[in-house]
């Protein structure tokens, strides 16, 4: 589906929404965290999921995404957003 088929409006959103992808990203793994410490069971898998998901989308070489699902910490992963927040 091209871009032809939404209004110039449209187009724009998309365009920033892309723009700003790595911002999103970043958004959203530190929301996850928050979530991590506090969720138990399926929803806490759903979660870790979600986070390596983020830190795909963030360019976070896969052993270190393996590393942190491993080790199960949300504290690792607040570090990371920490480090990650510093690089921007």
């Amino acid at each position: 589906m091209g871009m032809e088929n939404f209004t110039p409006h449209q187009q724009k959103i998309i365009k920033r929404y892309y723009e700003n992808i790595d911002g999103i990203s970043l958004q959203r793994l530190s929301e996850l965290v928050a979530d991590l410490y506090l969720a138990e069971g399926k929803k806490r898998t759903k979660l870790w999921e979600s986070a390596a998901g983020c830190m795909q989308k963030l360019g976070v070489p896969q052993a270190r995404i393996d590393h942190l699902l491993a080790q199960g910490k949300p504290e690792l992963v607040a570090n990371l957003v920490k480090e990650l927040m510093g690089k921007e």
